[in-house]
């Protein structure tokens, strides 16, 4: 059985046959990488098919000895985070929920109190409630500044303010 660098080797040479070894190797792994990234199993077939033709057209890149598995995964892994970018926003939270969870926080009673709680978030939840809360950016809006998908920027709004509360209970 040869290694994945000596079928890489081989593929480089013109053997395309050898190819298929490749695929069948990695393909249930990769798709189901990809399955973690998407909701919708065509869509990961998609994106897994989508990191198999990346990888061939592109495999006189590939430079590293005994490292392939990681480059085939970084291949799938910066797919996945395009088709992140471009999936429409389903609301996970409810809005509602979320701007009551926010009206416990403002009670607070003035701007330094709200700073002290904002210190035990981490830099990426505080950043999300300032975005959110202090200049009143929508989660897409969240999302494309932070870089990250809009359920992300939900997401760390949402433990942000659990995190606040609870310590907001805990000074009582």
């Amino acid at each position: 059985m040869l290694s994945d660098d000596e079928l890489v080797e081989q593929i480089l040479l013109g053997k395309e046959n050898v190819a298929e070894e490749l695929i069948k190797r990695y393909y249930t792994s990769i798709l189901r990488y990809c399955r973690w990234h998407c909701s919708n199993l065509e869509k990961a077939e998609d994106l897994t098919q989508e990191t198999f033709l990346q990888l061939f057209k592109n495999l006189s890149g590939y430079k590293g000895k005994k490292k392939f598995k990681a480059y085939l995964y970084t291949i799938a892994n910066h797919l996945c985070i395009d088709e992140s970018r471009k999936v429409e926003f389903y609301p996970l939270e409810d809005e509602e929920n979320i701007a009551h969870e926010y009206n416990d926080i403002v009670r607070l009673e003035d701007r330094a109190e709200i700073s002290y709680f904002l210190n035990f978030l981490s830099s990426e939840q505080r950043e999300a409630v300032i975005l959110r809360f202090g200049e009143q950016l929508s989660f897409g809006e969240i999302a494309k500044v932070m870089g990250c998908n809009m359920r992300t920027a939900q997401s760390r709004v949402r433990n942000a303010l659990k995190i606040m509360r609870k310590e907001q209970e805990n000074e009582r």
